[in-house]
């Protein structure tokens, strides 16, 4: 079986984990967990980064951090993780879906607008694929009604958005917060991990605050109070220094990885150009403001049929591949939430994207494998 994902190890994981739990100090916050923040600061120049259990978790504390309040509104896409959604619903907000692109399962930024109101309180941009979304449609609503910008960049690691005024902006420290997933189905991984990138100042202290549990933990030990208690809302979101040890490792070989998963991606798109041409289907569409990191290789189907057909025969041939995401609005929890307004890009790309194998150890043989299967599929 060539399976659709294969976590990748560098070699030094275990290494680096033996390490932190012989430490002294395995509880999160420790020496591996600064070296990762340092990382991500000193390549990136986000402004402050906090480590997370989940990708899910860092959401979850943006939520709280512009105060999502019961009525609120918060603008996304439809075709993202429930988990987008979920962090807002929690605190009682309303979830107002916006369809996808054409030719892209991004956002449509031209139908953002027409769904603010003056009980819209955020944007979520979900850089689909890793791919940006029009972060300069999305900034100048964002300036234009005082709103928020949550950039769920969970895909989007290593990947760049260059603005109308040619600079190069790395995804993730262009909204006011943003989030990470370290999942194991992800370019660089922790098993579960994620991130939170906070790029606005005024949220620093209190980002802190709520990811050690609502106390001033952190300060305390810092010096920079005689007191430690409990100060506001928050919860358990740091992870242990373990999965931190594990995301170090990974971060040391991060272009090595990217490398590899660029070529077999590259390897993808060659072989099946002709082949998508042929049978209409469409291939990732990689717009001109933005960079590919490589996460996905997707293909966009002509029909559910077609893609039915694609993956039941893959399978039979021992190849696991998969299809993505249900619209969000069409979900036992959501339909009768929604407002009713048809998403058919959304919808559209629940029925026919289908997504191919793609991890550090996938062979030359294996992906020729598949794109051969592939083209005897239709």
């Amino acid at each position: 079986m060539i399976p659709f994902n294969k976590p990748y190890l560098t070699g030094k994981e275990a290494h680096y984990m033996y390490q932190a739990v012989f430490s002294g100090k395995i509880s999160g916050n420790g020496i591996f967990t600064k070296k990762c923040h340092t990382f991500f600061e000193d390549r990136y120049g986000f402004n402050k980064c906090l480590l997370t259990t989940s990708c899910t978790d860092a959401l979850e504390m943006a939520a709280i951090l512009i105060d999502t309040q019961p009525g609120d509104e918060i603008i996304m896409p439809s075709y993202t993780f429930v988990s987008t959604a979920n962090a807002f619903v929690l605190r009682g907000a309303k979830i107002v879906f916006c369809d996808s692109m054409t030719d892209h399962p991004n956002i449509d930024t031209e139908k953002i607008e027409s769904l603010i109101t003056s009980k819209t309180k955020a944007i979520v941009s979900v850089h689909y694929a890793g791919f940006a979304c029009d972060m300069d449609r999305i900034m100048h609503l964002a300036d234009k009604y005082n709103l928020y910008v949550i950039e769920d960049a969970a895909q989007a690691i290593e990947n760049y958005y260059t603005g109308s005024d040619g600079i190069k902006r790395v995804l993730g420290s262009i909204g006011h917060l943003a989030a990470f997933s370290f999942h194991e189905t992800k370019n660089i991984i922790s098993g579960e991990g994620g991130m939170l990138v906070i790029n606005d100042n005024k949220f620093e202290e209190r980002a802190e605050i709520i990811w050690e549990k609502g106390t001033n933990r952190s300060a305390f030990f810092r010096g920079e109070t005689d007191k430690y208690g409990w100060v506001d809302v928050g919860s358990s979101f740091l992870p242990s220094e373990v999965i931190a040890a594990f995301l170090w490792a990974q971060l040391e070989n991060l272009e090595d990885i990217q490398k590899k998963r660029l070529e077999i991606w590259t390897k993808y798109n060659e072989g099946l150009k002709d082949f998508a041409r042929e049978n209409n289907i469409k291939l990732p569409s990689i717009p001109e403001y933005a960079t590919n990191n490589a996460h996905m290789f997707y293909l966009v189907c002509e029909s559910l049929e077609q893609r039915s057909s694609i993956i039941a025969h893959l399978k039979s041939k021992n190849i696991l591949s998969v299809f993505h995401y249900l619209s969000l609005h069409t979900s036992p929890f959501y339909k009768d939430k929604h407002d009713g307004r048809t998403l058919a890009q959304c919808d559209r790309y629940a029925d026919t994207l289908v997504r191919l194998p793609l991890y550090y150890d996938l062979t030359e043989e294996d992906i020729c494998l598949i794109i051969r299967e592939i083209k005897g599929s239709v």
